[in-house]
């Protein structure tokens, strides 16, 4: 019983699920939440013990002008029980009593008709009833509940709670037949000190979670995602994530040696993916040396980043250092996640002896046209005034045709109209010639500033290739963008950094340009991508991770340059990894794919993957979100997190704030 904090009360119930296994799989027994809170702690406990889901609604009577102090309650079923203690210490009368009742049960009927929507209480009498809230401070809902529960005959009554007051646990032992508690800590301040995240709940949340546990199973003897066997064997092999210090052990591991591990995402708006990759990243540069950091970002907005993780700029916290990223979507790496790795990476880096180098974080991506061409004259006029008039005049090429890389593309598809190809591969060839001549500037900040022009220069190249092709249907411009990536990552390890040792790097990138594109309806299309590329050049010295996610919240737009929202995630459709991975039980598990495991030939044969972008459309959710893939050919390893939440903009708007608007009850699909 320690004084463990859990991220949320998912995170709770399925810790709390890990205590009641000898419930598992029993006909009679039936787990019963107290709404609100205990609902989604039940439902991940009824989820893993594969048992049904109810809620048990008790209404607190409470002493007018005190209510805080509970003279009894009624619960669902028409049960009240009055303290007799409290009734009589204080006098109260009969006539008081019953109006506060009254009172009480207008909501309770309320919230009865709202979260089940007719259906009828689950039966009690003679079973194995365990109740479920978030956590017991007085107790005396609980109370409530296991008196009025014991009026209906059950066969045992289990209270079960991740956290609770030691006094309140072992009052209630008196009361209940069993009672089953995570934690007790000592002192016991309030609940929602367990807790990271202990927002309310919300009585949609109650229907939707209430409305997936009442779903029909799928069709086992049909072939669906959840075939009995399958999820058998392979829930065997899964390595469930606890929260602890020691939960990427395996994973570390299996990452042994390599120099570029590639930590995917499948979507760019999830919480845990941020955090969790995090997580894993300070342990490869603390445990393995690693000495970069590589985003799906544009070069110019991360060498802000990078500057100030190295402690060479005037930024006074990363809040200030991430203000760059101002183009769609901003929310991508403007958020309070990434705000707290990039502190992390600054302390680190401050607190290192000063003959070790510093751990840099790099953007890979190609869209900053026009900003990687400013900040190539910018590193030229500060160390070579003619340099950077002769980069000037030859990005001039592009002014007639405005700002924007779309509109270049587009005109230069034109008959008749030049491309700016000539120019800018001339300034990225002059600029690659000047950093092979100076190599006595190696260590200097002007060496350091010849490396950031070089790549913007490289990215110039690029983009101006990127949108020029963009229009045509017979060139990928995906896979140009993709070559960039892998060709700025080349650049990274070339770079000198930690001299008589190979530089490593940790790739921050979605699932579609990390996971090996040949093993995926991409590469049936003549699509690569990064993850494919390092894996051809590298060899095992690449590993390669997929992150996926089953339901939850995202945060996303509806179309292009659309303001960003938090949206649901649709439960991943029967036919999809996901949903197979939903069906193992443990909500966040690790999963190694190594070539001849058990887990890699379960789990040869193509089925459907989920990739969220930006852009997230529900109401085409097979079409816009969904490709197949073979995923032991794709991923080294998986992490998979049933339930997530989305990631928090640093600019949240009301729209943000309020989500979602609520979907029809019960189906929630």
């Amino acid at each position: 019983m320690g004084t463990r904090i859990f991220r949320d009360r998912a995170e709770a119930g399925r810790e709390l699920a890990s205590h009641l296994a000898g419930y598992a799989g029993r006909r009679d027994v039936v787990v019963l939440a107290l709404p609100r809170g205990g609902v989604p702690v039940a439902a991940e406990v009824a989820r893993a013990l594969a048992a049904p889901l109810d809620v048990f609604v008790v209404r607190k009577l409470g002493v007018p002008g005190h209510e805080e102090l509970a003279m009894g309650a009624i619960a669902t079923g028409g049960v009240r029980v009055l303290n007799d203690e409290v009734v009589a210490s204080l006098k109260i009368p009969p006539y008081l009593i019953e109006r506060v009742a009254a009172q009480e049960r207008e909501e309770l009927d309320r919230r009865e008709r709202l979260y089940r929507g007719g259906r009828p209480p689950a039966e009690v009498r003679g079973r194995a009833i365990i109740l479920v809230d978030d956590g017991l401070a007085t107790g005396a809902t609980m109370q409530a509940a296991i008196r009025a529960i014991r009026k209906r005959g059950p066969g045992r009554i289990v209270v079960a709670v991740p956290t609770a007051a030691r006094s309140t646990a072992a009052r209630l032992e008196s009361e209940a037949d069993e009672v089953v508690c995570a934690v007790r800590p000592e002192p016991f301040w309030a609940v929602g000190a367990s807790y990271e995240d202990f927002e309310q709940t919300s009585d949609d949340e109650v229907r939707r979670l209430l409305g997936r546990a009442q779903a029909p199973a799928p069709d086992l003897e049909a072939g669906a995602a959840t075939d009995a066997a399958l999820v058998a064997r392979l829930k065997a092999c899964a390595t469930r994530l606890d929260g602890s210090a020691g939960d990427y052990d395996p994973l570390l591991g299996l990452i042994g040696e390599a120099r570029f591990v590639l930590l995917g995402e499948a979507s760019h708006g999830t919480h845990e993916f941020y955090s969790e990759r995090a997580a894993i990243t300070a342990r490869l540069i603390r445990e393995k040396r690693f000495t970069a950091v590589a985003i799906e970002a544009d070069w110019p907005d991360a060498w802000r980043v990078n500057r100030y993780v190295r402690g060479d700029s005037d930024d006074l916290d990363a809040t200030e250092a991430l203000a760059g990223f101002r183009r769609f979507p901003t929310w991508m790496w403007r958020n309070t996640e990434m705000v707290a790795f990039v502190e992390w990476l600054r302390t680190y880096n401050r607190d290192l002896p000063a003959s070790e180098p510093k751990v840099g974080l790099y953007g890979i991506d190609l869209y900053s046209l026009r900003a990687s061409m400013k900040a190539v004259i910018r590193c030229l006029a500060a160390v070579d005034p003619a340099a950077a008039e002769a980069a000037r005049t030859r990005y001039a090429c592009f002014d007639r045709f405005g700002e924007s890389g779309q509109v270049y593309g587009f005109m230069t598809g034109l008959k008749g109209v030049g491309s700016c190809q000539e120019p800018a591969m001339a300034q990225l060839l002059a600029l690659q010639r000047r950093m092979a001549d100076t190599l006595s500037w190696s260590g200097s900040t002007d060496r350091e500033e010849l490396f950031n022009a070089e790549q913007n220069a490289r990215v110039v190249r690029s983009a101006e290739a990127y949108y020029r092709t963009m229009f045509l249907a017979e060139v990928s411009s995906w896979n140009l963008r993709d070559r960039h990536m892998a060709d700025s990552l080349e650049a990274l390890i070339a770079h000198p950094e930690r001299r008589g040792e190979p530089a490593k790097v940790a790739v921050w990138a979605h699932n579609s340009h990390l996971g090996d594109a040949r093993a995926t309806q991409m590469g049936a299309r003549g699509e690569l991508n990064l993850g494919q590329l390092m894996r051809e050049r590298h060899g095992a010295a690449v590993f390669n991770v997929g992150f996926t996610t089953f339901s939850g919240t995202v945060t996303a737009a509806s179309d292009w340059d659309a303001p960003a929202e938090r949206k649901r995630v649709r439960p991943a459709l029967p036919d999809s990894y996901e949903a197979l991975f939903h069906a193992l039980g443990p909500g966040r598990f690790f999963l190694s794919l190594a070539p001849g495991s058990e887990a890699a030939r379960l789990l040869g044969a193509a089925r459907g993957e989920r990739a969220i972008g930006v852009i997230y459309r529900p109401d085409t959710e097979r079409r816009s979100h969904y490709f197949e893939a073979r995923l032991p050919e794709q991923f080294d390893a998986i992490l998979h997190f049933d339930e997530t939440r989305a990631v928090t903009p640093l600019e949240r708007t009301a729209g943000w704030e309020a989500g979602e608007v609520p979907e029809t009850f019960p189906v929630g699909l």
